[in-house]
């Protein structure tokens, strides 16, 4: 494979980690580059599909984690939706701190959604504060383990085309 088209794939790659902590689908842009890869005979099927299963396994593995820390520290169903959209919210309104920004707005999103939709339910601040603190603490678990899935996606297609 040509060595540009190579090296523009793992770039882009890279840029698809950076939005990961956003909370956009960065991880299926890697897939979705990977099988670019695949259709051009860069690397194999089995390949492609191994990295589409390993990617899926990880996005079903933040589901859970974010469920499990809600609750474990007492949220409903709700608050994790609550956190879901009050983390995209979040990610839209924005921090004017550069480059960070939107990951710190969509942290304090997912943390207000969680605790709002919480209050709403139960009309107690500390239960409130404890769901948003639980939920908060298992986004950033799921962003570490999303990105860290994303870089070890990417030094195996680089290896792979190195091969």
């Amino acid at each position: 494979m040509d060595i540009v088209i190579a090296t523009v794939a793992v770039l882009a790659m890279l840029a698809c980690l950076a939005v990961i902590p956003l909370g956009l689908p960065g991880l299926w842009l890697i897939v979705v580059i990977t099988l670019g890869l695949v259709l051009a005979g860069a690397l194999t099927w089995t390949f492609g599909l191994v990295m589409a299963a390993a990617v899926l396994v990880v996005e079903v593995a933040e589901v859970l984690v974010l469920k499990r820390f809600g609750e474990a520290f007492g949220g409903s169903s709700r608050a994790f939706w609550g956190a879901v959209i009050g983390g995209m919210a979040g990610l839209f309104v924005g921090v004017p701190v550069p480059i960070i920004g939107p990951v710190i707005s969509a942290f304090l999103g997912t943390f207000l959604g969680a605790g709002l939709v919480t209050w709403l339910e139960t009309m107690s601040l500390e239960r409130s504060a404890r769901v948003g603190w639980g939920v908060l603490l298992a986004r950033t678990a799921a962003v570490a383990m999303k990105v860290t899935a994303a870089v070890v996606a990417i030094g195996a297609v680089t290896v792979a085309l190195l091969l």
